[in-house]
């Protein structure tokens, strides 16, 4: 039985259970060498109050999944393929007119981005930035915004809000920014929160913060989130589901235990393996051989067979559609878990006992 992007059925609406409904997203960027497929028939579901992790080596196409859900993306030379659809809250996102789209974003969805410092504009306080996302959705007076920036601020934990709030973005510490950047997001009261990389460049401490801050507003706002990382560690303590992208398309999806304790795609197998830890002191670290394949000349079939240490000629000459594994609700895309993979796929499995200890030190953190 295979469960493949086409199990949803595009143009009708989800159900109402569903918040964010993805559905074989294919994003492609027209530039002077060539087609680059970006994002490659991705598909995902996100409930409302529950956190997703999408996850994968740089270059995998997670960033350009989510700036495609806001709509960021200059088109051209982007171009989101036709039979892409983006269900929100029982809005098809990419047929809404952009003034529309401009509506949502930032107030029913937020997005924290990667670098704070060249997300905020330098020649505004950090009170203004706040202030006028909030008169902006909200339509209140320029003074109820600005003391919504304040409580704003003062949520996140940055002492001294009624003067912070007048400073500028240079005036601040990384990980101070980064809890403007939080803050901002946070003032609409997002339905929706989409982090990426909330912790790069900071350090151990910061990031503890950082990623206890997103929990806690979690909870009490009861808001989605969609956390992307190559972090398994924040993958285990953040998130209750797990989509694991490779060279533009999902590899593998299904719940944070299913994903770490129990992967079933090669590529995520590998990229448990890699981890380091006390056991492996002194020894030599594991690691995935080769390197993403080049956006301009990916593999035929599966684009990890080059790297993949189980592939034969069946993996070169068609290409492997998302199965459903042995545990309900994970899906892999590898022809291990087809009739002709069964003796491959227990040899794979005996091998990565040992990255199974790895999955349950990850998983001991929650």
């Amino acid at each position: 039985m295979t469960a493949t992007a086409e199990r949803h059925v595009l143009g009708a609406p989800p159900p109402d259970d569903i918040l964010l409904d993805v559905r074989n997203l294919k994003t492609i960027f027209h530039v002077m060498d060539g087609d680059v497929p970006a994002v490659d028939g991705v598909s995902f579901q996100l409930r409302p109050g529950r956190s997703i992790g999408i996850v994968g080596e740089s270059g995998s196409g997670k960033s350009v999944t989510a700036l495609t859900i806001m709509r960021l993306l200059d088109i051209p030379p982007a171009e989101v393929k036709a039979d892409s659809e983006i269900w929100f809250d029982g809005k098809e996102l990419l047929r809404l007119p952009m003034n529309e789209m401009r509506k949502i974003r930032g107030n029913d969805i937020a997005m924290i981005f990667q670098e704070p410092l060249t997300s905020l504009n330098p020649v505004f306080t950090i009170g203004d930035q706040i202030a006028e996302q909030v008169e902006l959705h909200l339509k209140v007076k320029k003074k109820e915004a600005w003391e919504r920036a304040i409580e704003s601020l003062k949520l996140v934990g940055i002492p001294s809000p009624e003067r912070r709030v007048k400073q500028y973005p240079h005036e601040m510490s990384g990980g101070m920014r980064q809890r403007v950047m939080i803050a901002m997001a946070l003032s609409c009261e997002p339905k929706l929160l989409i982090a990426d990389e909330p912790t790069t460049a900071l350090d151990v401490t910061i990031q503890a913060q950082i990623l206890e801050l997103l929990k806690s507003i979690q909870d009490r706002t009861d808001s989605a989130l969609m956390l992307i990382t190559h972090d398994l560690g924040v993958v285990a303590e953040m998130v209750e589901d797990v989509v694991v992208m490779y060279a533009g398309q999902v590899v593998e999806t299904g719940s944070v235990d299913q994903v770490l304790l129990e992967p079933r795609d090669p590529y995520t197998m590998g990229l448990i393996e890699s981890i380091p830890t006390v056991d492996k002191r002194g020894g030599r670290l594991s690691v995935i051989k080769g390197t993403v394949p080049s956006p301009f000349n990916l593999p035929p079939a599966c684009r990890f067979e080059p790297r993949c240490p189980y592939a034969w000629d069946h993996c070169r000459k068609v290409a492997p559609d998302l199965f459903q594994t042995d545990h309900a609700g994970q899906l892999a895309r590898c022809h291990l878990h087809t009739a002709a993979g069964v003796g491959r796929r227990e040899q794979a499995l005996e091998v990565h006992a040992q990255a199974m200890t790895v999955g349950r030190d990850l998983r001991s953190q929650r």
